[in-house]
């Protein structure tokens, strides 16, 4: 019995010496992911985080899910599909726990889980798989932030190291009960946000992908039992629970909706085609390049199914900077295995993949790196969290806000489109808003018709203003309609700073 305890004891210490052993290898990976998190860790800037954050008070105050809307002075009453109404509660149940600092560090999680899921599909770990990694995160970084797309990432990336490892066991003649994973973070998602629909769409392109070929192989060879009946099941079940949301078989047309308003289209940035010249959208060219070029230079097969989701989400990036991270996710692995066929085909595979024992004193150097890394990593993320109210009222007008809650204005306050989301979250319920982030709840000819006239200054401007009993304006001092309000004298600038100016009638 001693020595048996002794052995056991020995194997343990043996483990634990190699558990302590940090390679050159898992420094990397260490570095990797650290790094990726400090990426991720920003100010909150986004002008929708504010109405997100309002939403998720109401809901968790009244505890019911709005489906109408209630923040603004003009459409009130107007149908609205809350289809975040889950990330918003999120959102505002995380500011209650530990206010902005919470929120910055979650989201940060959440944005270094979904690559450490891309990492996991990739070939050529670590060094490889952390090229093409890094190289789709700095793709995606201009969207990320505390904003419920980040969760919608996420969410895809599962979905596809779920099909991606279905895909890898085709031919086993198995059960893989792992899909039906799939069931509940579409139930999840379709309440987080309204990106569910690229789930379904990911989850048809798999299916048609492996029954095209399926049914092209070889008939002399022996073919193995249809291999899609499963995911078929699990693509109806996935269908099926989209209607368990608040808002029921709306959210089957909600995505089309958005996708085909012409305003959102045309004006709200983040839609736009990415513009080359903005150093920002280089590493998504860099990336693109990259991976047609490994594609085609390898010369390892390419399947069918990852064709269809290049050419889909490349064409969707290319139409729109917001689908950038739906192609980086999908396009990170298939550069990573091609650019891993290249390195095995010329013999480079052992250098990269040997393990050499280390001796302690690197092993010593390697965790001082580490942990040289680590605070640097804290200390970066500190200053950060320690900047959020710098760049509030850097990005808002808080400072006029600030005057607005002491004079304690009432109604409907005409304020410009990108401060909406602010002003739900300092004023409401005590003002309402002319118009904000929530574009499809306002409507194509709204926005165009009556928000877009009045700050233009356009003929009969004011007679919008009048309809909505307007008394106060909130816009920026460059601002079109800035100029016409100093030669109406109807209207009194009651405060001015360089961000923005308060009209008064």
């Amino acid at each position: 019995m001693q020595i048996s305890n002794f052995k056991l004891t020995e194997s343990a210490i043996c483990n634990l010496k190699s558990e302590m052993i940090l390679s050159t290898r898992r420094l990397f990976i260490a570095i990797l992911f650290i790094a990726l998190f400090v990426m991720a860790t920003r100010e909150i800037s986004d002008p929708d985080f504010w109405w997100h954050l309002s939403s998720g008070q109401y809901i968790v105050e009244t505890r019911t899910v709005p489906r109408v809307d209630v923040f603004s002075g003009t459409v009130a009453g107007q149908p609205w599909v809350a289809h975040e109404w889950l990330s918003e509660v999120f959102i505002y149940t995380l500011f209650v726990l530990g206010s902005y600092p919470a929120l910055i560090l979650a989201f940060s999680v959440v944005i270094t889980l979904a690559f450490a899921l891309v990492y996991a599909r990739s070939e050529g770990q670590p060094y490889v798989a952390a090229f093409a990694v890094l190289l789709a995160a700095l793709a995606t970084a201009p969207t990320w932030g505390v904003r419920p797309q980040v969760i919608s990432m996420l969410l895809t990336c599962a979905f596809l190291f779920v099909l991606e490892r279905w895909r890898a066991d085709l031919g086993d003649n198995k059960g893989r009960p792992y899909l039906w994973i799939l069931v509940p973070l579409m139930l999840l998602w379709v309440n987080l946000h309204s990106g569910f629909a690229l789930g379904l769409v990911v989850i048809g392109v798999y299916l048609f992908g492996a029954m095209v070929e399926y049914f092209t192989r070889p008939r002399t060879s022996q073919l193995p039992n249809h291999p899609t009946t499963q995911l078929i099941l699990v693509f109806v079940a996935c269908l099926l629970v989209v209607l368990l949301n608040p808002n029921g078989a709306t959210m089957y047309i909600y995505p089309f909706q958005t996708l085909t308003s012409r305003a959102m289209q045309t004006y709200i940035q983040e839609w736009f085609s990415p513009d080359f010249h903005l150093l920002e959208f280089q590493p998504f060219a860099w990336l693109l390049l990259a991976t047609l070029a490994a594609v085609g230079l390898s010369g390892k097969r390419v399947s069918l199914t990852q064709i269809l989701l290049l050419v889909g989400s490349g064409y969707a990036a290319l139409r729109s900077g917001r689908n950038i991270p739906i192609f980086a996710v999908i396009a990170a692995p298939i550069l990573a295995e091609h650019l891993w066929h290249m390195v095995k085909t010329r013999g480079w595979a052992d250098q990269l993949t040997t393990n050499r024992r280390l001796p302690w004193g690197m092993v010593i150097v390697n965790w001082l790196v580490l942990a040289v890394v680590v605070a640097a990593g804290i200390a970066r993320v500190g200053m950060v969290v320690a900047n959020q109210h710098a760049v509030e009222r850097a990005q808002f007008p808080a400072a006029a806000v600030d005057f607005l809650q002491a004079q304690r204005v009432t109604g409907t306050i005409y304020d410009s489109y990108g401060w909406g989301g602010y002003l739900i979250w300092r004023l409401y319920p005590t003002a309402r808003v002319f118009i904000d982030g929530r574009a499809d709840v306002y409507g194509d000819a709204f926005i165009e018709n009556v928000y877009l006239k009045v700050y233009r200054g356009e003929t009969n401007w004011q007679q919008s203003l009048e309809r909505y009993n307007v008394r106060t304006i909130l816009v920026e001092p460059d601002a079109p309609l800035t100029a016409q309000l100093a030669h109406d004298a109807a209207w009194k600038e009651v405060y001015a700073d360089k961000q923005a100016v308060v009209f008064e009638k």
